[in-house]
């Protein structure tokens, strides 16, 4: 409800800094904390003797947490962001109310009156409304009006200081000017092939090398997993099914499906009698069954002439077409049968189907095999399921529970967070081996349901935390990187070689490759560390050339920079420039403030 009134709020400087520096956070409030966790919360932190309760930190991790915006995996990380968030938001406030910042009850009311999360369907506020929204979000309303007010005063200190500066025009001018600036370049690309670096590694530069980059080389935590798998294709592939299972499944698939028909048409009303009618199209029956072919009959006993000359045929036909009754009969039938009579719209049909529009029994049989099998094994998956249920949430392991079903126990080797293969690498699996009931209590976790036809339940067997490897462990890829240090060094110099002499006039040889009026924002294939060293490098005088070289992940560019010119007017980029600037100042003074608060005041934690 906060975020609302953020988001409709109609100045962008108060955005900016609510975007920045405020989270949308502290949703509960402070009745809401002491009832669940009890009447003596902990501090976790003071900012100028204000007390930050453990309790806050804790709901709003989990808020985000459940949210799905950060990963479980981060959550010690995002811990210590809420609190630094809490603290610079206690700041605010702070510095809001020692400079006088006030907001009234008159003030509050209506804003709260003005919120459409309160609103009824006619667009009216209501207080039940009011009272169930505030519940449901661990709300009182006095809480509700006290965050709200707190809120409320560090939006209109921020926006203060957002609007206490701003960018003279010739600024926004030299701004869009120099983003709309294009540049001609030429540059050519060095590889290993381009140097020859002996492989001499000395320990003394292995040990140097892991000692500045020990960061590269942690383990990081991991658990050994096993699990069990109740999978409904895996059941199915043991059943074996009959021809006649094929036929009907095959039959039953494409009852629907698109068909060719033909019909013979036999009419009454003024020129013959219903009796008539149904006479003459026995008639008709007795001859197909005497053997006489469909397109015969058709032309000896059909009113409808038109099709009758074409053998009866209809074309090719879908559900509907005809109306219920024509539709029972021609969707009833398999591809070379004939039908009774069938009466409908004063007239008598014999109907015969000559084409299935659908794939072929043989084409289907495979699939078919598989479809009926998965059907005559569902009851048995559905008893595997909610046996493995049963007995997983009470067992202290999960072998016996393999033994008890029949399954195998499956174990895997050491896995990192992200690291799992097969059914493990599916979304959110391997999370549940790091959940707290996992990891931490030991338990094994719930079924979860990967698709229609698995269920899995998976138990941590061996858990490691992070640790700090030797440099006997790593020792091989310590070397290797050696290796491709000195292969960049040498590139390096290689680069500053070749400018040297091409500035002295002394390389005519290099090869190099154009790129003509690239902006920042051009659509191009080229390194994006080249574009931005172009865009750093000064301006060449008329008729001569800058050079520089920039190192990239796998080797060195070196870049001779040609032309500087200025693109065209675009008064939208030009209005989006100026809009950024004043967003990048007003960034940099709320910044500011909260780096002297911060400086200024005792924050224990």
């Amino acid at each position: 409800m906060l975020q609302s009134i953020r988001d409709g709020s109609r100045s962008w400087g108060a955005k900016i800094i609510i975007g920045v520096m405020v989270a949308a956070m502290a949703l509960f409030g402070v009745e809401s904390l002491f009832s669940v966790f009890g009447d003596d919360p902990n501090e976790v932190a003071s900012v100028n003797g204000e007390p930050i309760m453990r309790q806050q930190v804790e709901l709003e991790v989990q808020r985000a947490l459940r949210s799905g915006q950060v990963p479980p995996e981060q959550e010690r990380a995002l811990r210590n962001d809420v609190l630094d968030q809490l603290i610079t938001q206690q700041l605010l406030t702070q510095y809001a109310e020692d400079g006088g910042v006030f907001v009234s009850d008159a003030q509050l009311d209506q804003m709260i009156v003005g919120l459409p999360e309160f609103h009824d369907q006619d667009g009216r506020f209501s207080a039940e409304i009011f009272r169930n929204r505030l519940a449901g979000a661990g709300y009182t309303p006095v809480a509700f009006r006290e965050e709200l007010r707190a809120d409320i005063k560090r939006q209109h200190l921020q926006q203060g200081l957002a609007f206490s500066d701003f960018s003279l025009e010739s600024e926004q001018e030299r701004l869009a000017e120099l983003q709309r600036q294009q540049r001609s370049f030429r540059y050519v690309l060095l590889d290993a092939d381009d140097v020859s670096v002996e492989a001499n590694v000395t320990e003394a530069q292995m040990q140097e090398y892991f000692d500045a980059n020990q960061a590269r080389f942690e383990r990081p935590e991991q658990v050994r997993v096993e699990y069990v798998l109740v999978d409904r294709q895996a059941m199915a592939e043991n059943v074996e099914v009959n021809e006649q299972s094929l036929r009907d499944a095959w039959r039953e698939q494409n009852r629907n499906a698109d068909r060719r028909v033909s019909h013979i048409m036999v009419t009454f009303g003024e020129e013959r009698s219903r009796q008539e009618a149904q006479a003459h199209a026995n008639e008709a029956l007795e001859a197909l069954s005497s053997g006489e072919t469909f397109a015969d009959t058709a032309l000896r006993y059909s009113d409808d002439t038109a099709s009758a000359e074409e053998g009866g045929d209809l074309g090719v036909i879908s559900r509907g077409f005809f109306g219920d009754a024509f539709d029972e009969a021609a969707f009833a039938l398999d591809e070379g049968e004939t039908s009774q009579l069938v009466e409908m719209d004063g007239a008598f049909h014999i109907l015969q189907v000559t084409e299935l529009v659908a794939p072929a029994f043989e084409e289907q049989r495979e699939a078919l095999q598989q479809d009926v099998a998965l059907r005559e094994v569902n009851d048995e998956f559905n008893q595997q399921v909610q046996r493995l249920i049963d007995e997983s949430f009470a067992a202290d392991d999960l072998q016996s529970v393999a033994d008890d079903l029949g399954l195998t126990l499956n174990q895997t080797d050491w896995l990192a967070r992200g690291e799992g293969e097969g059914v493990l690498s599916e979304p959110g699996v391997l999370d549940e081996a790091f959940s707290a009931d996992v990891l931490e209590e030991g338990y094994n976790s719930e079924v979860i349901e990967l698709d229609d036809d698995r269920r899995l339940v998976l138990r941590v067997a061996e858990h490691r935390e992070t640790t700090q490897l030797t440099l006997d462990d790593v020792r091989d890829e310590v070397a290797n990187a050696v290796v491709a240090q000195q292969r960049q060094e040498a590139l390096e110099q290689e680069a500053a070689r070749m400018i040297e002499a091409v500035e002295a006039g002394e390389a005519s040889n290099i090869d190099w490759l154009e790129a003509s009026n690239i902006s920042r924002q051009s659509d191009t294939v080229l390194p994006q560390a080249v574009v931005q060293q172009v865009f750093r490098m000064p301006r060449p005088q008329e008729g001569d050339s800058v050079y520089r070289s920039v190192s990239l992940p796998e080797g060195v560019a070196i870049i001779a920079l040609d032309s500087v010119s200025v693109g065209e007017v675009d008064e939208q980029l030009t209005s989006f420039v100026a809009q950024m600037a004043e967003q990048l100042r007003a960034q940099s003074v709320i910044q500011g403030l909260v780096d002297d608060l911060r400086s200024d005041a005792k924050i224990e934690r």
